[in-house]
């Protein structure tokens, strides 16, 4: 919890659990703490590759809709190609 409210305090905005293989009902306590900390600084979080358990917590306490997630980081992250360019066929968000 802790470290996350210094990142927020830092200005993060994106949190990526792309490393993260599970969670438990006590991580959707601390990231809706996040949300709040957040918000008190007028803050919008997004959280990106959430796991699939923490997604369906979320529904079943009916707090899905104040943790905004999502897989697709392309806004967050230019699309690049395999040479590491971007790429000009695409569109930039």
């Amino acid at each position: 919890m802790a470290a996350g409210l210094q990142a927020i305090a830092g200005g993060e905005k994106v949190f990526d659990f792309s490393g993260v293989t599970s969670m438990d009902s006590a991580a959707v306590a601390v990231l809706l703490g996040w949300q709040r900390a957040a918000r008190a600084r007028n803050l919008a979080l997004s959280f990106i590759n959430v796991p699939a358990t923490l997604q369906r917590l979320a529904g079943l306490y009916g707090v899905a809709d104040l943790l905004p997630s999502t897989v697709d980081v392309s806004r967050f992250v230019p699309p690049t190609d395999v040479a590491g360019g971007a790429r000009s066929d695409l569109p930039h968000h």
